[in-house]
């Protein structure tokens, strides 16, 4: 196990990378980030200096998702999906695919969401094609950019859950 921030990384098999991270949120909100473009673009950018350019997601079995994310020096990265399996709000499991194939092929990530307390756990586990396909994502520095964007999940919960409660009494 590795710790990025406050990103668990393990490797359960020798296919996939589990990330886990902890979000003081209930679950439902947490959902609502992970799926509804006007709020992943203002999260899921990645590393400093990144943005996320497109972002596309027919939140349905059978649905695409199309995300493309441009570094400082301008180079894009896309990549996409279709959506396999979809229970709100605990649940996603689709296709992923990147527009330069650097993981030897369609990848399969699982989000769950597990809600204890008013807080939410959030396991994503990518299943690749293969162990160097896996150790490539690993050496990649995909982690760094995970924990980067997660940080700004926190943020931005912080920042809905301000929103929606009311003003206290003075």
């Amino acid at each position: 196990m590795k710790t990025v921030a406050n990103l668990e990384v393990t490797t359960p098999s020798d296919r996939e990378i589990m990330l886990t991270r902890m979000f003081d949120a209930p679950r439902s909100l947490v959902f609502d980030c992970y799926t509804k473009p006007e709020l992943l673009k203002r999260w899921l950018t990645g590393p400093d200096g990144w943005s996320l350019v497109v972002c596309d997601n027919d939140l349905r079995i059978g649905g695409a998702f199309r995300w493309v994310w441009r570094g400082p020096d301008g180079q894009d990265m896309g990549m996409g999906g279709v959506h396999r399996e979809i229970v709100r709000p605990e649940r996603i499991v689709r296709t992923e695919l990147f527009d330069q194939d650097w993981t030897g092929g369609e990848a399969v990530g699982t989000l769950v969401l597990t809600e204890q307390g008013g807080r939410t756990t959030a396991t994503t586990t990518v299943l690749y094609a293969s162990l160097q396909a896996r150790d490539g994502a690993l050496k990649s520095g995909m982690t760094k950019g995970v924990a980067a964007s997660n940080d700004r999940l926190e943020a931005l919960l912080a920042s809905e859950l301000g929103r929606k409660r009311p003003p206290s009494a003075a």
